[in-house]
């Protein structure tokens, strides 16, 4: 069964749906443009109610190294996620303020995305595939799916986490045709942007049999 990421966690309530719905990570947004943004206070009050019962990601977006050590100051997060343009020499220098490690999101359409991967294979520890970004848009949140079908011919040396599009009624379908291990969902358990729904968040959660 794959392991869960609850991404872009507002409120207390669907922190405590994620963690009691089986989620293995919950991730907290730090980029200001986001609909999912939180501030330094609300990301402390959060990362401490999670704090040792489920896995805390801090997601970024060219975050410069006053940003990250605001957000590990206040969420003191398991693992930081980069979900921008950041080279390998960047993420390098971002994973001493990890304390477990480095997630990197990447934009994918076609096979040939897969090939500017291998260098950040040494500092790295999970990929996170996503549709590509609409020009002028979000990074991610943006409830855009990719052709899952083309990570089954992937030869990827790192675990990676399934991205973009997903929703309780179709990620049953999305792990049987991509054969991801490890789900990330924002938008498709939510009401509106920026306001997760603790029963979307349950339906999926029991849809991908967590």
């Amino acid at each position: 069964m794959p392991d869960a990421k609850i991404c872009g966690i507002t409120t207390v309530e669907a922190l405590d749906a994620a963690i009691e719905g089986g989620a293995r990570f919950v991730g907290f947004v730090t980029y200001p443009k986001s609909p999912r943004f939180l501030t330094a206070d609300k990301l402390a009050a959060l990362a401490a109610r999670a704090r040792g019962r489920v896995e805390t990601v801090l997601v970024t977006v060219n975050p410069d190294d006053a940003h990250l050590a605001a957000g590990v100051a206040a969420a003191q997060p398991d693992w930081i996620q980069l979900h921008g343009t950041e080279t390998p020499q960047r993420a390098s220098e971002v994973r001493p303020f990890a304390r477990r490690g480095l997630i990197k999101a990447a934009g994918i359409a076609k096979h040939d995305d897969f090939l500017t991967l291998p260098p950040y294979y040494p500092v790295i520890d999970y990929f996170l595939f996503d549709a590509q970004a609409p020009k002028d848009g979000l990074p991610g949140g943006n409830a855009l799916a990719f052709d899952w079908k083309i990570m089954k011919d992937a030869r990827l040396e790192k675990p990676w986490f399934l991205a973009g599009g997903l929703t309780p009624l179709n990620v049953k379908e999305a792990i049987q045709v991509s054969g991801a291990d490890l789900l990330d969902v924002s938008s498709g358990v939510e009401s509106r942007p920026g306001l997760k729904d603790p029963l979307l968040i349950a339906q999926f959660l029991a849809a991908a049999e967590v």
